[in-house]
């Protein structure tokens, strides 16, 4: 009974834990979503199909569709063998590029054959070309074997379907080889192989394999996805080569394979017409489109018919089934009325005539500060930007009727337009009317106090030149140092700044202030308005590569092309060489239009760049001599770009000319030319006697710069900035005078519109001349430095220069009998008009 009692007396509770009520939330936390999950893997999220239409896919259907992706690749590479397929197919195209001095490409092509047994001819010594059969795989091979000359290199790659890069076990590639391999990269290319030679003459034998690594560890500098260096000593290897050739779809290039092109066999004469020979590739040729004919330059097609193939035609049985084939000489295609003309610039009869200025520079009463000209009897007076506080809204700053009490430390300059950062730029300053808000004003050095109404000493002006000449040393040595104004000029103080920058006009932010372009009318080049203009360019180019995806003559199908020769020009290009490739240009890419060039100068290139220099251009098909004008790069809302004097090394530019239109992103290559020692003609010749194989006159160019075709616009202003620099001369808070800027009254009242800056951030107006002699009274928004350097900006618009072709009648031009855009002669900087 007691044992009873005490059980039931004794009690515990089951758990001591309480179990609440969940709190109930829209969005799970991580933790919750870790908690329910405990480690569970979804069924749906295993693998790669995640998507609700994957996920009941059955597995029929899945089958079926990696079955069409499979097919549509098999169709479009087909579509890519179909050229070099058949008994009359296109050959492949292999560019040997020697890298070395001992490489010799006519003994590596001649390696190549006899490894898969074909015993062919090799041409003549002067011949870069020759085409051979290939039984065992039952394909054509031509081979190019450009030298040790640069541009020829450039040319071969171009037209190429594979690259072999040519490296030898015993020398070094030298400063030209690796120039050469550095162009052919960034003009882009094919399919990429890479070959040892003399491989074999390195002994003892085990040191070869540590050659060829060593080999491959500089290709794989330039081309990464090089995984074997091939031994041209061993048959087995150069017997892979010719596999690799035969077998494999080369990738092409984007820029060429927009185009039609093809590699010249034959050229040749029937009166006063050139008859070139050659197999189409890339897009369908056409005969409304211009064909630019190597250095030739372009021409329009008068026809295009069936050339004569390699082989002769078997005999076709009786029972054989009859097939359509063009007959030699059979016209495959004809020009139509839309056919693209010759014409460069845009007929004169179209062009309205151009109203002039509405005010011509020496009859301005004031300097022009954006698309307004201030301080006119005729117009309203300038009205400076208020001082408001920090945060003031354009609706809250109405409100205000005057200035607001500057005790205050919050306050800021508000004006009407906001100015946005473009990307891609680089930090605005104070000379390009960009000021930091937030910058403190300066505290060191006490500034000297005068009463304001204290009057003026006018100085003599003998003693004003001595200062003035002391002042300008002193300048001199501090720019010499840190280079901090580099658009710095000086004016004399016996010439007329109203004269001597007549042009100038003032602009309140270099980014976003309008740029009135009627002022510039009276100094544009002749023939400027005729210009092709393109105003959307994207759509524009989508179209016209649209419109060279159908029609034409197909690829794969050798022809001969009729081009039309201007009359007088048959005895020159009779005697000039002939061309080795022909490509078809794109609609309007014959037309003459502001061209604009990204540019960056080489590693290799320490030294600055001055603008308008002669270099020689290379982008896509085309070979130009150009003068360009460098400008900031990027995209600002009112399309005005300052102009660069240099260009610095390890810096990018825009590079602007006057030339034909290209259509898409194009690689563009820099050239210069370097000085070469000129040796006596016996000896030069007798040189040349000795090694044919020399390199020539081209392997004098030097790779400066890379970049890309950017769309064309004639409607980029680019604006020379100079900077006229005064010293501050008295200082009373914000009141000070400045001396040596101007030196006539005449010039402050015509110049008194522009904004003042200074280096260390201060912004201000001149209020009032003071003397004869260019002194004036100027306001600045917060108290100055004694040491600070009081400035002005002023922006002209410089006019791009003519492109012309590269060519022997180029060459012996001198750079400085070029004409300019203005019509006048170029001396240095400045144009005689």
């Amino acid at each position: 009974m007691a044992s009873v009692q005490a059980s039931t007396a004794h009690h515990h509770r089951s758990t001591t834990k309480v179990s609440n009520k969940a709190f109930k939330t829209k969005h799970a936390s991580k933790s919750a979503l870790k908690e329910q999950s405990k480690g569970k893997v979804e069924s749906f999220e295993r693998g790669s199909r995640r998507t609700p239409h994957q996920q009941v896919m059955s597995k029929i259907d899945r089958r079926n569709h990696a079955k069409q992706i499979r097919t549509n690749k098999l169709a479009e590479r087909a579509k890519q063998e179909s050229v070099f397929s058949g008994r009359d197919g296109a050959p492949r195209i292999v560019a040997l590029i020697p890298l070395c001095e001992d490489v010799n490409p006519r003994d590596v092509a001649t390696e190549l054959n006899i490894s898969v047994e074909v015993d062919a001819e090799l041409p003549d010594a002067t011949a870069s070309s020759w085409r051979v059969e290939i039984p065992r795989f039952k394909q054509k091979m031509q081979y190019l074997t450009p030298g040790r000359d640069l541009l020829e290199c450039l040319d071969a790659c171009r037209v190429a379907d594979f690259v072999i890069f040519l490296l030898s076990a015993t020398e070094e590639v030298d400063e030209l080889g690796e120039q050469t391999i550095r162009c052919i990269e960034s003009q882009g290319l094919s399919t990429v192989l890479t070959a040892v030679h003399n491989l074999n003459v390195i002994e003892p034998a085990k040191r070869r394999p540590d050659v060829a690594k060593s080999l491959k560890s500089f290709i794989n500098h330039f081309f990464s996805t090089q995984e074997k260096v091939h031994d041209l000593s061993s048959r087995q290897d150069c017997s892979n080569v010719m596999r690799s050739l035969c077998t494999t779809t080369p990738k092409g290039i984007r820029w060429r394979e927009d185009r039609s092109w093809m590699l010249v066999d034959d050229v040749r004469w029937e009166g006063e017409a050139a008859l070139v020979t050659g197999v189409v590739r890339g897009k369908g040729l056409k005969a409304d489109r211009l064909v630019q004919v190597g250095e030739w330059g372009d021409f329009q097609i008068e026809k295009i018919t069936a050339g004569p193939l390699d082989v002769k035609k078997r005999v076709q049985k009786a029972d054989a089934m009859a097939v359509d084939v063009a007959e030699v000489g059979d016209v495959l295609e004809q020009p139509t009325e839309q056919q693209d003309d010759l014409a460069e610039l845009a007929p004169e009869e179209m062009m309205q005539d151009l109203p002039a200025a509405s005010l011509a520079p020496s009859e301005r009463k004031a300097v022009m500060l954006d698309d307004h000209e201030y301080f006119d009897d005729d117009r309203e007076q300038f009205e400076a930007p208020k001082r408001l506080p920090r945060g003031t809204s354009k609706y809250q700053a109405a409100w205000y009727l005057g200035d607001v009490s500057d005790s205050g430390s919050d306050l800021e300059d508000v004006e009407d337009d906001d100015e946005e950062m473009a990307d891609g730029l680089l930090p605005a300053g104070p000379a390009d009317g960009h000021f930091d808000a937030t910058m403190a004003e300066p505290t060191e050095g006490a500034p000297s106090e005068y009463p304001q109404t204290e009057g003026f000493n006018d100085p003599a002006i003998e003693d004003e030149a001595e200062q003035l000449a002391a002042y300008r040393e002193s300048r001199r040595e501090e720019a010499e140092d840190d280079r901090e104004f580099p658009d710095e000029i000086e004016l004399h103080p016996n010439v007329s700044a109203r004269e001597r920058l007549a042009r100038y006009r003032g602009l309140k932010s270099l980014r976003a202030s309008a740029w009135d372009t009627e002022e510039d009318k009276p100094y544009e080049p002749e023939d400027w308005s005729r210009l092709l203009e393109i105003g959307d360019y994207k759509s524009a180019k989508n179209r016209v590569l649209k419109e060279a995806l159908f029609g034409g003559v197909k690829p794969g199908i050798r022809v001969t092309i009729h081009l039309r020769i201007p009359s007088g020009q048959e005895a020159a290009l009779k005697s000039s060489p002939p061309p080795k490739a022909l490509f078809s240009l794109l609609k309007h890419e014959h037309k003459q239009t502001s061209v604009n060039m990204s540019m960056s100068l080489s590693s290799d290139y320490d030294q600055p760049l001055k603008s308008k220099a002669e270099l020689i251009l290379q982008c896509g098909p085309r070979r130009l001599l150009i003068n360009p004008l460098f400008s900031q790069a990027g995209n600002t809302p009112n399309n005005v770009h300052k102009f660069h004097r240099y260009l610095h090394p390890g810096r990018t530019a825009v590079a602007t000319f006057i030339g034909p239109v290209i259509w898409g992103s194009v690689p563009c290559l820099y050239f210069q030319r370097s000085a070469l020692p000129k040796p006596d003609d016996a000896i030069s010749s007798l040189a040349a006697d000795l090694n044919p194989t020399a390199p020539s006159p081209s392997s004098g160019l030097q790779l400066i710069a890379t970049g890309t075709s950017l769309p064309p616009s004639t409607a980029r202003v680019i604006a020379k900035r100079i900077i006229l620099t005064g010293h501050p001369y008295k200082i009373h808070r914000k009141l000070v005078t400045v001396r040596y800027m101007f030196f006539n009254t005449e010039d402050v009242h015509y110049f008194r519109a522009l904004q003042l800056w200074t280096k260390r951030g201060r912004s201000g107006f001149i209020k009032e001349a003071l003397g004869t002699h260019g002194y004036f009274k100027a306001t600045f928004d917060a108290q100055m430095n004694p040491m600070d350097a009081v400035a002005v900006s002023l922006y002209k618009r410089v006019w791009p220069r003519v492109a012309r072709a590269w060519g022997p009648e180029a060459e012996g031009k001198a750079e400085g009998e070029e004409v300019g855009g203005d019509g006048g002669v170029i001396v240095g900087e400045g144009m005689v008009q």
